[in-house]
């Protein structure tokens, strides 16, 4: 058990487990002495938030000795890409903020944060294992490149989720109406004001999230291996 923790994904794991348990805490402390069953999707939202990293994490395991052409990890992709949006969408929830009794309004605003926050940092790490594994396979702007094109489909998901009521599971249960949905949305823009303002906030949003990401991990990683190569040399010169 103690070898396992060593490894940094695992620690990882360990520290966003320790993360949903005190989310939960939170909720069942707001269940039962506070308001009653109330504001359930924040644990559904936060499960279904999980779904993507799972799926990357599989994905990485499977490239380990598949090529990305392979079905499995070409299915997995796939799934990914449909379950990513999941993660961000629950930053919708603060809309409903609103409606939470006024007695306990900061209680609810700091409960609805944790569970956002820790959706989230699930998305953001999916996407970084997907785009450690690309960056294996293609250079650096062209794997940038990539990860910013699924940022703006993210963005384009949760604007469907949140004007449109789509969410991961109807795209595949009634692929039909998603299709009509998006065709109409393509054909007819201006019909829909808001979908450019929505869809540019939230990538700004998510894309800056994940930026700092990315560098904070690339920084860590840079800082061990220098770390590891000094050890190596002091031991060769004592």
């Amino acid at each position: 058990m103690a070898r396992w923790l060593k490894r940094p994904w695992a620690q990882l794991a360990l520290v966003l487990a320790i993360a949903g348990l005190g989310n939960l805490l939170l909720y069942l402390y707001f269940v039962f002495f506070l308001h009653g069953p109330r504001n359930l999707f924040l644990v559904f939202n936060l499960v279904l938030a999980t779904i993507p990293l799972l799926l990357a994490w599989r994905l990485t395991v499977s490239l380990g000795h598949k090529r990305w052409s392979a079905w499995e990890p070409l299915l997995l992709t796939l799934l990914w890409l449909v379950f990513l949006p999941g993660s961000f969408f629950a930053v919708v929830d603060f809309t409903l903020l609103a409606a939470q009794p006024s007695s306990s309004l900061l209680f609810a605003a700091v409960l609805f944060s944790g569970f956002i926050f820790e959706s989230m940092l699930l998305g953001l790490a999916s996407i970084y294992l997907v785009h450690v594994e690309l960056k294996k396979r293609v250079k650096a702007h062209t794997a940038a490149a990539l990860v910013t094109i699924i940022l703006i489909g993210v963005s384009y998901a949760v604007y469907l989720g949140h004007d449109m009521n789509w969410n991961s599971w109807d795209i595949m249960l009634n692929p039909g109406g998603f299709i009509f949905d998006i065709s109409n949305l393509l054909s007819k823009p201006h019909t829909y004001p808001t979908m450019v303002r929505t869809m540019a906030s939230t990538f700004l949003y998510i894309g800056a999230a994940y930026l700092i990401v990315w560098r904070s991990c690339r920084l860590i990683w840079h800082r061990g291996v220098n770390d590891l190569a000094a050890h190596i040399k002091r031991a060769r010169h004592s």
